[in-house]
């Protein structure tokens, strides 16, 4: 029995990624969950990781798992075992496939999977419909915040229970501390969530973490779990830089630029990285060729994403006014 992986991917927008086989592949033409054989010695959770960024030069982090399904092709037997897993990178480049979609919950029954596959996506839709509602039961108390809310947090498996934990963070101050500090911590597994969730919280009220931020551009080289270094660049791409020192502009620069010239660097983190430049450019133009030149080196080697987001960022460049500050 061949022992492989697969993987749900969930974007910002909570849509589940899938994948086409083509014609001389075992099942043609059928979707699936992307993912491969473990090897001899390799964990689980090393294999998901390096079969996606093979397949689709895409960076995840591992969030849960699924039941475990066992099928008989005929030609073979499998023993899948399922992860769920978040990403921000959308457009990933196709190496195995011959086609991919971003399908919402509400349609990922409609497609004509490879046979383990349909049991995979029923199980998934039955996870999501039992956490989708388990957070209405759930309470953090005054009086016990940070026992519960590790609990609550290192648990959340879906995209209704973060809403539901930004919007406690939103009306109790005391949570969405607790939120920031749990982003540091050497758990790595406590640290993404939690971070992840201060994204959510950030979407809807971006002046809860302003006060956070300088401390943040100035721990951003000791941030050493990347999944939390790729929410906070995420947040502060969106973050007017006005509001930050010419000291902090010039941390921010230093690191974002080191991020782009990173052989190790995971794709989201790049591309926030060149947002975060393009925003610095604005305020100061003199940043504009040293820019331009970065992006199109990482271009040159880079994922799909990478170079969508890259030729973007071009154009906007090249719309500057040219005078220096």
């Amino acid at each position: 029995m061949l022992i492989v992986t697969c993987a749900v991917i969930r974007n910002e927008e909570n849509e589940v990624l899938i994948v086409q086989r083509g014609d001389a592949s075992d099942h043609p033409y059928k979707w699936e969950f992307p993912g491969g054989k473990v090897f001899e010695g390799e964990s689980e959770e090393d294999c998901i990781i390096r079969e996606i960024k093979e397949e689709l030069s895409i960076d995840i982090v591992i969030c849960g798992r699924l039941p475990v399904v066992e099928h008989d092709y005929g030609i073979k037997q499998i023993r899948l075992i399922p992860f769920i897993c978040d990403t921000l990178d959308e457009l990933p480049f196709l190496s195995e496939h011959i086609a991919f979609k971003w399908v919402s919950e509400s349609d990922l029954k409609e497609y004509n999977y490879s046979e383990a596959d349909v049991y995979v996506a029923q199980n998934y839709l039955q996870r999501q419909n039992i956490t989708g509602t388990k957070s209405e039961d759930q309470v953090i108390s005054d009086q016990n915040v940070d026992a519960d809310l590790q609990a609550i947090v290192n648990n959340m498996m879906s995209m209704k229970e973060a809403e539901w934990v930004a919007t406690s963070a939103i009306e109790n101050p005391a949570i969405f501390h607790k939120l920031y500090n749990y982003s540091f911590s050497p758990d790595k597994h406590l640290a993404f969530r939690a971070s992840w969730t201060l994204t959510k919280v950030c979407d809807k009220f971006p002046e809860l973490i302003q006060q956070y931020l300088p401390e943040v551009i100035e721990t951003l080289d000791k941030i050493g779990n990347e999944s939390a270094l790729r929410s906070f660049l995420r947040i502060l791409s969106q973050s007017e830089m006005d509001r930050f020192d010419s000291r902090h502009h010039g941390l921010l620069t230093d690191f974002c630029f080191n991020m782009l010239k990173s052989g190790t660097s995971a794709i989201a983190v790049k591309a926030y990285s060149m947002e975060i430049l393009y925003n610095l450019t604005v305020i100061y133009i003199e940043l504009a060729n040293e820019l331009s030149i970065s992006i199109r080196l990482l271009m040159e080697d880079g994922s799909a994403g990478i170079t969508s987001r890259g030729n973007t960022i071009l154009r906007k460049i090249a719309d500057l006014p040219r005078k220096p500050r």
